[in-house]
Formats: C-alpha cells, sequence, structure tokens
C-alpha cells in the first residue's frame, strides 16, 4: 500500500440484519470480507472502508449479532441514529411492510439509501420513495442480486456474443419445498406466508423478475400471472399453528417489448427434480442455454439433435448428452457484495448506478399488476413509470 492512501470512512446504518437474508448475504458475505480485506480500493491512491452499526428491534438478538460477527455498535433507537452525521448511507432488510416508513424517514434525514426489495408494498409508495430521494439529492439503490449470479452472468456473456441470433423464447422454473413446520422445520419465516405482513411469493418474485427480464432480454410489455395458494396450513417455527394468506405459487406468461415469449414458474410447494433451485432455458434461432445460479449449459445449432415422436419405443436420445457445459474462466464474487462494491463507490466516487429506486418501483409494480391479473384473470399491460 502507498505511504499516501487515503482511507474514506463511510458510515453505513444496517437495519434488520438479524434476518437471514441481512446477516447472512449482507453483512457476513458482503460488508464484513470488505473490511476484512482492509476496504475496497477504488484507485492507487483511496480506499473505502465501510463503517457499521446494527440496528434492529430486538437489543439481545442485536447482542447476539455484535458478538458473533465483531461490530461492536449497535443500538435499537433508529430516530436518534438517524441524526447522527458520522453516518450517510441507511440500508434497510428488514421486512416489506417496515420498509418504506423506515426508508422515507432515511431520506427525509439527508441519508444516502441502499435497501432490499420489494421497496414497498405497492407501486405508489415505492414511486414516492424514488421521487423525494431525486428532490433530496441522496444516492439510492435497490438490491438486485441475481444479475452477478455466475449462471447469468454465463448467459448474459452469451447473448452479447450472439450466440443465441435472435432469441424467440424464455422458460424459467424457480423454487422448492418448504416445509410446513409441523415435523421438519421450515426454511422461510412464517411472515413470507402472511399477506397482511408483505408475505407472498408474488410480491417477492416478480421484483427479481423485473429486472432480471428488462436487464438481460428487453422490457415487459404486457403478461398475465395466475397465483395460488397451495399449502393453507403452516407451523411457526415453535409449532404453533397458523393460516396461510398469501400466494405460495404463481404461474406467469410475458411478451416482451422485442417480442421474445417468456413462461416462469414460482412455487414454494414443488419438489425440485432439475439441475438447480432456478433454471431458465433461453431458446434462440442459432442455439438454446440453459442457466442455473452458478452453471450454463448450451447447445448450438450445429449439436441440435433431430428427434422424432413415437410413444411405442423407448426414445433412444438421451437429450441431456447432447448439451455442452461452459467452463468456468474466472473466480466469481458473492452477487450481494458485488453490488454493495458497486453502491459504494457510486456515493464516495460518484460511479455509474443504475439500479435505482425507480428500478425498484419497476419491480413492485409487475408483482401489483401480477396480483390484479390473478384476481381478475385478464391480460395486463406494464406502463411506463416516470
Amino acid at each position: 500500500m502507498r505511504e499516501d492512501t487515503k482511507t474514506i470512512s463511510i458510515g453505513i446504518i444496517m437495519n434488520g440484519v438479524t434476518g437471514r437474508m441481512g446477516k447472512n448475504q449482507h453483512l457476513f458475505r458482503s460488508l464484513l470480507p470488505i473490511i476484512n480485506q482492509g476496504g475496497l480500493r477504488i484507485n492507487d491512491y483511496e480506499i473505502i472502508m465501510p463503517h457499521i452499526i446494527l440496528v434492529g428491534r430486538n437489543s439481545g438478538r442485536l447482542k447476539q449479532l455484535s458478538k458473533e460477527s465483531g461490530i461492536s455498535e449497535w443500538t435499537t433507537d433508529l430516530d436518534s441514529l438517524l441524526k447522527n452525521s458520522d453516518y450517510s448511507v441507511y440500508f434497510d432488510a428488514q421486512t416489506t411492510e417496515l420498509r418504506y416508513k423506515n426508508v422515507k424517514k432515511a431520506i427525509n434525514s439527508g441519508k444516502h439509501i441502499y435497501c432490499e426489495k420489494p421497496v414497498a408494498l405497492n407501486a405508489s409508495d415505492s414511486l414516492e420513495l424514488y421521487r423525494l430521494a431525486q428532490a433530496a439529492g441522496i444516492k439510492h439503490g435497490v438490491v438486485q442480486d441475481k444479475l452477478w449470479l455466475p449462471g447469468l452472468v454465463k448467459l448474459r456473456r452469451l447473448i452479447d456474443q450472439g450466440f443465441f441470433g435472435k432469441i424467440i423464447s424464455v422458460k424459467a422454473d424457480f423454487g422448492y419445498w418448504v416445509f410446513e413446520g409441523d415435523t421438519v422445520p421450515p426454511q422461510r419465516p412464517s411472515w413470507n406466508y402472511r399477506k397482511e405482513e408483505g408475505g407472498g411469493i408474488i410480491l417477492d418474485m416478480f421484483c427479481h423478475w423485473r429486472y432480471v427480464l428488462d436487464n438481460l432480454f428487453g422490457p415487459v410489455k404486457s403478461f398475465t400471472c395466475l397465483g395460488a395458494t397451495l399449502i393453507g396450513n403452516r407451523f411457526e417455527s415453535a409449532g404453533k399453528p397458523y393460516r396461510a394468506t398469501a400466494d405460495d405459487a404463481a404461474y406467469a406468461i410475458f411478451e416482451l417489448e422485442n417480442g421474445i415469449v417468456v413462461q416462469i414458474n414460482s412455487s414454494w410447494a414443488t419438489r425440485v427434480r432439475r439441475d438447480d433451485l432456478f433454471v431458465m432455458q433461453v431458446d434462440g434461432i442459432k442455439g438454446s442455454a440453459v442457466a442455473g445460479l452458478r452453471e450454463v449449459w448450451i447447445q448450438p445449432y450445429s449439436a441440435t439433435p433431430r428427434p422424432l415422436w413415437n410413444p411405442d419405443i423407448d426414445n433412444p436420445l438421451k437429450f441431456h448428452d447432447d448439451w455442452i457445459k461452459m467452463p468456468t474462466n474466472e473466480i466469481y464474487e458473492n452477487a450481494f457484495r458485488i453490488q454493495w462494491e458497486l453502491f459504494l463507490r457510486h456515493v464516495v466516487k460518484d460511479d455509474l448506478f443504475s439500479w435505482d429506486l425507480l428500478e425498484g418501483a419497476k419491480g413492485v409494480q409487475l408483482a401489483e399488476l401480477a396480483l390484479e391479473a390473478w384476481q381478475n384473470r385478464v391480460w395486463k399491460d406494464v406502463p411506463d413509470l416516470e
């Protein structure tokens, strides 16, 4: 390190990091590794060093997290902390129902905003946060982690290289069996299955699907969606039964502005017999690809088999054998960490950062329209947000 290297300390209020996502992905796999490596080097002369304070509603859980992480500073008094000029960034990973209120307070306190999705329970509130942030002149971003998954990074590269030729369709399958909680502990918190607490797979996952489609394939023009609550009775982690009021599955068909047709199934009530918990197949005139979270398999036109329909005999083709696994030619960092580094550079050096509160509002808009399409059994256009 150069003797004249400048360390730029940036105070970050981390609210809601006692939960699974905030603790694991944002604290332990993103910011702590940055701190432990000596900060984020942005050029030959400057290093960004995050300075974290943990915030939550449960002092006991905060004390335990402080002990586990080595982050000594914590508080349950968010309002007082927002007045502290030592902290310029507010991060929110709370449950969805709490996010709008606290992000709004942070904006009004002049903090830069970085938050999980969904940014609010409805598109109107989400758009209000964007407009308030713009008026306040602060930096703002929303977590859109799937864009940096190794599988989707490889898929993006294939698109940029023209591997597919003209893309004609996309189909994706996401989900797994989330145990009810009576005999096997559930993998997701109970609020995910309560509509009144901001739960539901549509509000959760359609925010992801919006930015994945927009960034990889093109803007969504129109779509339809059928949701379902397939498992009505679930149990708290302590064994107390409750009635699920939110959707745990959704089946959608999208038409993109460029004519590509997309099908996406999302379910917390399905058993996995595919390569990964999320699999996306892209079909083009010149070739096809199947992407999981980390791996991608390709089949160019020249290696496409010629199957014949004959149900009276065993199929002589072994279809999985005709796909080529793409090599992994580089080391992929944690997707959440990559976006954190980009946001920190954006705050300190004003580097380009496209994934702002408006992009977050677009995700909530799609989820809101999906719920309307399901309720009214209609096809919905997706208007521009301004």
